[in-house]
């Protein structure tokens, strides 16, 4: 029996690695191209994308798991039913279940592990990934100058160069303009040629101009606001350096603490916290419109106050209000109602951006908590899947395993998106929401487990014909000769 669970697990271990490699490469390239403009062109560092990338790759663990689980476990038993190892396995005596006992032991420790990191590993890895992904989509391109084109990406310089060499250092005819003083025509700066490098420390840019002539134009110092005369220098040179301030398209790190409160960011014992939190301000703005409301429900007429009407008791039930009322009364009555009505709708209407704000957090944070275990239980409901079904369709290697791997894993997917995203809208139940995936297809993975160890044909079409064929035969037999007669 050790022999059959060593086989078993060395049959579900590599092909589980290869599904697991692959279905992370796809979705690293789903997300690279994502975002690809904005890592494109803003010189980012080697280690700042491979940073990226592992943080991606943590992330990727929620949908590359289960669906390598799924995969893996029907290549696994297509491989073991195709050689017919499964049969010499029953012919030995074992059942299915006894045979997969110590795999099913592995998934298991397998799920545990996925709930553990999406408790306290995800949450962190999501805080990083966060902050980190903000500061690269609101980092600047890095600086490029086109040929005949002005340059504005240096905060009070517009730089026009009408040609530049190939590698792109050496500028021609450069015009820049200087406009930090507010007005762009100020200082003008004009060289025939400026050979450009980065400083030392990365912080500068520095433009070595030759043969060039610069122009300012300012006020003398003594010169009234409104006085006309101002004074014209122009200066020619060699050889000089201009330095520009490049902070603007360094990437500057965000504060981690800004994005902590992320119901992503969160576990499950800070998940509790939060939300009791939210649910006190529920609770607060809850009863503060019930108070105000009550009062101007209990206050709708003078007639109240003055205790002048007794208790009205409708006689039918079409009848009015207002036929109780005398009718020098009515309208004052009807004023002062709708003046009520629409005090109170007032009221609502101030009260219902945080009602709907907090509301909205709680239904978040139920999901997020929900999301901490469905991780690891559709794990084991997608292998309770995959291997019964490998075990039925009795094929190994990557083409049908895959093709009924992908139908029932997007069958899965959509059904828990939907569902997810009905509960975000406050359409369902955040329980039913994040579960319902599971609670649709745990039935499948019992109808498929009794099919594999009562050995049946599920996928046999032979067996399908032969049954078309005798209820073709049993309904020609019995409505044939009434309509003969």
């Amino acid at each position: 029996m050790k022999k059959i669970h060593i086989l078993i697990l060395q049959a579900f271990i590599r092909p589980f690695m290869v599904c697991f490699c692959i279905v992370m490469f796809v979705l690293l390239m789903l997300f690279l191209f994502k975002y690809i403009d904005d890592l494109i062109g803003k010189g980012f560092e080697w280690y700042v994308l491979m940073e990226l990338i592992g943080y991606q790759c943590a992330v990727q663990l929620s949908m590359a798991l289960p669906l390598s689980m799924l995969l893996s476990s029907i290549m696994t038993f297509g491989n073991l039913g195709e050689s017919y190892e499964l049969v010499a396995i029953k012919a030995a005596g074992f059942s299915l279940r006894k045979a997969m006992t110590p795999l099913i032991f592995f998934v298991t420790l397998f799920a545990a592990g996925s709930f553990l990191f999406s408790d306290y590993i995800l949450p962190v890895v999501n805080l990083k990934m966060g902050s980190l992904l903000w500061d690269v989509r609101n980092k600047k391109a890095d600086f490029l100058i086109k040929s005949g084109i002005f340059n504005s990406t240096i905060p009070g310089y517009s730089i026009r160069a009408k040609s530049k060499n190939e590698n792109g250092t050496i500028l021609y005819n450069l015009m820049i303009y200087d406009h930090r003083s507010g007005n762009a025509t100020n200082n003008v700066l004009l060289a025939k040629e400026g050979f450009m490098q980065n400083s030392a420390d990365n912080n500068y840019m520095i433009l070595r101009l030759k043969d060039g002539v610069r122009y300012e134009e300012s006020r003398a110092k003594n010169a009234k606001r409104y006085d006309p005369r101002q004074q014209f220098t122009r200066f020619r040179f060699k050889e000089t350096e201009q330095k520009f301030d490049m902070e603007a398209f360094q990437m500057k790190r965000t504060d981690e603490s800004f994005f902590k409160t992320h119901h992503s960011m969160l576990n499950l014992k800070q998940l509790k916290m939060y939300t009791d939190s939210n649910r006190l301000q529920l609770d607060s703005i809850r009863r503060n419109i019930y108070l105000e409301a009550k009062n101007y429900v209990t206050y709708l007429s003078p007639y109240y106050h003055e205790k002048q009407v007794a208790q009205i008791k409708v006689k039918k039930f079409n009848d009015f209000l207002t036929d109780y009322v005398p009718k020098d009364q009515r309208r004052m009555l009807i004023s002062n109602a709708l003046g009520q009505v629409q005090q109170m709708n007032n009221v609502f209407e101030m009260k219902e951006p945080d009602y709907k704000s907090y509301v909205e957090k709680d239904i978040r944070y139920n999901i997020e908590f929900h999301r901490k275990f469905t991780l690891a239980v559709s794990c084991l409901l997608l292998f309770a899947i995959g291997a019964p079904l490998g075990a039925i369709i009795r094929k190994g290697g990557l083409g049908l395993p895959v093709v009924v791997a992908i139908i029932f894993f997007l069958i899965y997917h959509i059904i828990s998106t939907m569902s997810e995203k009905a509960a975000k809208d406050g359409s369902l139940d955040p329980i039913f929401g994040m579960w319902m995936a599971i609670i649709v297809l745990s039935p499948l993975a019992m109808f498929l487990t009794y099919k594999s160890t009562t050995d049946s044909s599920l996928f046999d079409i032979e067996q399908y014909k032969l049954k078309l064929e005798a209820a073709w035969k049993w309904i020609t037999s019995k409505f044939g000769k009434r309509l003969s007669r």
